[in-house]
């Protein structure tokens, strides 16, 4: 009844999670879009003083005019609308997920003896780590010196993202390193808003409510902020979808395809707020990061092509035929307890991925995947089912004769 019960707060959880995070990155894509679109109002003597930019639209049936004033306005209005708990919510259900499924069963899917013997609690401790040390040394970068150059500043950080990618390959499972570090990124994301967006916006409400000048620093910050938010964000969904796609986290050098991927993702980001921006630059230039991207996502699909797949044709594997029975007792020891429709392995429910192996003939219909997760290690999860290297060997020998036929 547990694991049943666990399922439907992790599927809830999930749904939330999705939701809010809709609304927070559309939201912040939508006052990107806006900030790069602003034009000189078309009507000076009718616009209110202090305003920098508009822009018209139309949307839904009707029409919109929206202003953007250089600091702000005369008057407050008596509501202003904020953006925040669409960040907040996103955050909390996504660390709860991590705790449900990552730390909850850790030996399942965040600890990998193979990589690093770590007990569970280590492992969380670890994990819990990252994530408050990646937003310290973020925040204490940005708000020292270096924080002045935004070129330098984010060559540093660049460094830092990526040796905290190959760290937590260094210690995780494929799965969860990926997911620690998408993690870390959307705490910093999360932190951005509450501890230096949020507390800005409220000063400069305050000091304009109490007659007092605006410090221009609150708005500096805020907007240094924003920016490194609206490039996090490809990577972060990147790592978000990427627990279904054994050949990312799977592979042999992950980190690497990790910052390949979230290389990409930034690139392509950079890409679309360029091309909002006025042509001043010309086009080449503005297509320049989505060139970058593109070229290196075809470069990470080249270099996880099986080798196998390449030179199978050519150069076929002499190897002695696997008894059928023998695959059958490993499947039925290894792989069963999980991939059954009454799963006997504790915390499962269900099998993953809905994927039932009780008779050879459910082996055989789904041959690749089971080929790349028992290659890869990824499967059994954590190894909970301790097969062994000869039953590994004897099993992906069989899924080669048995593709050969």
């Amino acid at each position: 009844m547990m694991p049943y019960l666990l399922d439907w707060l992790a599927l809830l959880l999930r749904w939330l999670h999705v939701i809010a995070g809709i609304a927070w990155i559309g939201a912040s894509f939508y006052f990107v879009w806006l900030d790069n679109h602003l034009q000189a109002p078309l009507d000076p003597q009718h616009t209110d003083p202090g305003v920098g930019g508009e822009l018209w639209a139309v949307h839904g049936g009707g029409f919109y005019r929206s202003q953007k004033y250089r600091v702000a306005p005369q008057i407050l209005p008596p509501t202003l609308h904020w953006f925040y708990w669409e960040a907040y919510t996103t955050w909390l259900s996504g660390f709860a997920l991590l705790c449900l499924l990552y730390f909850w069963r850790a030996e399942a899917y965040l600890i990998d003896a193979a990589v690093a013997p770590l007990a569970k609690s280590a492992a969380i401790a670890i994990g819990i780590g990252f994530l408050a040390a990646s937003w310290l040394i973020y925040d204490g970068l940005c708000r020292s010196p270096l924080g002045r150059s935004a070129r330098a500043l984010a060559i540093v950080l660049a460094a830092l993202i990526g040796a905290e990618a190959w760290g937590l390959c260094q210690l995780f499972s494929g799965r969860g390193a990926f997911m620690l570090f998408g993690s870390a990124l959307g705490t910093i994301m999360v932190a951005n808003v509450l501890f230096v967006i949020i507390p800005g916006q409220r000063e400069m409400v305050r000091a304009k409510r109490e007659g007092r000048p605006l410090d221009p620093v609150y708005g500096l910050r805020g907007k240094q902020r924003s920016v490194h938010n609206t490039y996090f964000t490809l990577p972060v969904l990147f790592v978000m979808i990427s627990n279904h796609y054994a050949m990312t986290y799977g592979a042999a050098n992950n980190w690497l395809v990790l910052i390949a991927m979230s290389f990409a993702g930034a690139s392509i980001r950079a890409w679309f707020v360029a091309r909002h921006k006025p042509p001043e630059r010309g086009a080449l230039p503005a297509a320049l990061p989505a060139v970058l991207g593109l070229l290196t996502v075809a470069l990470v699909v080249v270099a996880l092509v099986p080798l196998g797949s390449l030179f199978s044709a050519s150069e076929p594997a002499a190897a002695p035929a696997i008894d059928l029975d023998r695959v059958q007792a490993i499947v039925a020891r290894r792989c069963v307890p999980c991939h059954a429709k009454n799963p006997t392995q504790p915390g499962f429910n269900a099998a993953p991925m809905g994927l039932v192996f009780e008779s050879i003939a459910g082996v055989r219909a789904h041959l690749p995947e089971v080929q790349l997760q028992v290659a890869s290690r990824l499967m059994p999860l954590g190894n909970l089912t301790q097969m062994t290297e000869d039953e590994r060997t004897a099993l992906l020998m069989w899924i080669g004769q048995a593709d050969d036929r």
